[in-house]
Parts: structure tokens; C-alpha cells; sequence
């Protein structure tokens, strides 16, 4: 990689962070899409693979949220039926 790109991705990579934590969302992603584009220039292959499989890598984020889903609705059913068995038992006990 030539140094330029070296100075541009890094620069707007550290750019995009700082806007990013500081709130700047708007400038922080356009940022970002400034790095990402000089590393698409420097690793076309690359890039066509990630965008070949993102479909892939969607479902399989969206799986994993249904799944974290139903374990925070289970726990949470659990928690009101422990919560209120307590509760009754301190009443009538």
C-alpha cells in the first residue's frame, strides 16, 4: 500500500473514532466511508468476497438477535412468575 493511503485511511479511520465517541454520528460515517473506500481500492478481491457472503452474514446476525430475543423474554416471564410467587407467599404465609 502506498504511503499516501496509508495516511489517508488511518486519518480518516482516526477521525471517524473521535467524531463517533464525541456524538457526530453524520461525520463519523462519512469518515469511515472514507477508509473503507481507500482499503476497497487496495483489496478489490477482498471486498467483492464480503460483499458476496453479506447476505450470509446478515441472516446469521439477524438468527442470533431472535435468539438473544427469546432468551430475554424467557427470563424475563421467569422473573414475574418468581416475583409474584414471593410475593403471595409473604401475603398468605
Amino acid at each position: 500500500m502506498e504511503n499516501w493511503k496509508k495516511a489517508v485511511l488511518a486519518g480518516s479511520a482516526g477521525v471517524a473514532a473521535i467524531l463517533l465517541l464525541k456524538g457526530n454520528r453524520t461525520g463519523g460515517f462519512i469518515f469511515g466511508g472514507v477508509a473503507l473506500a481507500a482499503l476497497a481500492s487496495e483489496y478489490p478481491e477482498t471486498f467483492a468476497e464480503i460483499r458476496e457472503k453479506l447476505p450470509h452474514y446478515i441472516d446469521r446476525g439477524t438468527s442470533l438477535l431472535e435468539i438473544a430475543s427469546r432468551i430475554g423474554e424467557r427470563l424475563a416471564d421467569v422473573s414475574e412468575t418468581r416475583g409474584s410467587n414471593w410475593y403471595e407467599g409473604l401475603l398468605h404465609g
